[in-house]
């Protein structure tokens, strides 16, 4: 178990977040998703049970910039203001949050509710 990852943090859900910007990335750059999908192997390293590892991938082929509804980083974002998030896991924080204002919403609720992300 990792120094951060806490007995609190494996009583709640482990959310690993996948998305590629575009349709054309998901197709070039499958190398990338197969990584992204492995972080639920991190999940279950760090003491996640499988039943407890929620992969969200709702979001594959939409930009995080302009107008796009990207439903599942509002689901993360809820699930941690709710406190039922232990950690989430991403490649790269970029594709989690493509501006200041959803970036900082979600690190203010990982303040809050003690959710590590990785």
């Amino acid at each position: 178990m990792s120094g951060k990852v806490t007995p609190s943090h494996l009583r709640r859900l482990a959310y690993v977040y996948i998305r590629q910007s575009t349709l054309a990335q998901m197709e070039r750059n499958r190398e990338s998703t197969t990584r992204q999908y492995r972080l639920a192997d991190r999940a279950k390293a760090l003491g996640w049970a499988c039943d407890q590892i929620r992969t969200i991938d709702d979001d594959q082929g939409l930009s995080g910039s302009g107008t796009a509804r990207r439903k599942g980083f509002e689901l993360v974002a809820s699930e941690v203001a709710l406190g039922r998030a232990g950690i989430i896991l991403a490649i790269e924080v970029s594709g989690l949050a493509r501006n200041n204002a959803d970036w900082y919403r979600l690190l203010d609720f990982c303040g809050m509710t003690d959710t590590p992300d990785r």
